[in-house]
């Protein structure tokens, strides 16, 4: 049988449900950004651990993305994700961990607390445990212990960065940024943001006096690992002076920072564009591989 247009009712019908199936993912896709970019970092040559404790509490559980085949040790990159501290999960971020694998880097990224459980400096203390988990497993995934990156977006920015800068929180796990670390990547972090104006923020870093002390640009000495920051040119959430604040400290010391800023990207699709469907925003992802790559073989940091 067919309709008034003269297509057969069957087909139609088949064209309605593609139709409605496309609709349901657009919609879920808008409650939740990450499910499309989620959903296409699946596949075969990438292989995925979850949920692998690195302390003790439900929080304390980290993901491994490795390619499927590698031969050879691989450089790692530890990733924080973002989210002011307050929220955020790491299984919203296979996208991230799959387009780090697929370009021969493993990838952990882990959970850590949050706020109201938690305040500066607890989930500090908690990224610190992450890397010394990381060094001391790396090779039972087929990753390099002298070849671990810190890298984090956002507030997971803040997390990496400060472990590179504020020595405390490295050296509680009995490491070394100077020594332990082969580089930090920031995206679109906040590492010089006082005074603060949200009340959420206030709590969580604690009395106005005791603030300065929470500042990773407070903590450079020169010593640090080399970093790359990148930044949107019209970040809207974080203002993109703090990277170019961070870098500029860094480099007056005699250390080695870097600046990219990328003109057509916000404060979320920055990271987004770590997935092929974003791609075309950003070369981000290539951007933070031949980071990894050039301080893995000793070369310098690309400016």
């Amino acid at each position: 049988m067919k309709d008034q247009s003269g297509q057969p009712w069957a087909m139609k019908r088949v064209w309605i449900t593609v139709l409605a199936a496309i609709a349901a993912l657009a919609a879920f896709a808008v409650w939740s950004p990450a499910f499309l970019l989620n959903l296409v970092a699946r596949g075969a040559d990438v292989t995925v651990e979850r949920d692998i404790a690195f302390g003790d509490g439900e929080r304390l559980k980290l993901d491994i993305y490795k390619p499927a085949e590698a031969s050879g040790p691989l450089p790692v990159v530890v990733f924080f994700y973002g989210g002011s501290w307050q929220r955020g999960d790491k299984a919203s971020y296979r996208f991230v961990g799959s387009a780090l694998a697929r370009a021969g880097i493993v990838a952990v990224v882990p959970n850590y607390r949050l706020y109201p459980l938690v305040r500066y400096p607890d989930f500090l203390r908690d990224s610190a445990l992450v890397v010394r988990w990381t060094k001391d497993n790396a090779g039972r995934f087929g990753g390099d212990a002298g070849k671990v990156f810190l890298a984090g977006h956002s507030a997971g920015a803040y997390n990496a960065v400060s472990l590179a800068t504020d020595r405390r929180w490295l050296g509680g796990a009995k490491l070394d940024p100077r020594s332990d670390i082969a580089g930090v990547i920031g995206i679109a972090g906040p590492y010089d943001f006082l005074p603060l104006t949200d009340e959420y923020l206030k709590i969580i870093f604690g009395p106005e006096g005791e603030r300065p002390k929470t500042q990773p640009i407070n903590y450079v000495d020169g010593g640090e690992p080399p970093l790359l920051l990148m930044r949107p040119q019209n970040d809207r959430v974080v203002d993109p002076g703090n990277s170019s604040r961070l870098a500029q400290r860094v480099n007056e010391k005699g250390g080695n920072a870097a600046v990219i800023t990328y003109d057509r990207v916000g404060h979320l699709s920055i990271l987004g564009a770590f997935s092929p469907l974003l791609s075309f925003l950003a070369p981000a992802r290539d951007d933070l591989v031949a980071f990894v790559r050039a301080k893995s073989s000793g070369g310098a940091v690309p400016r």
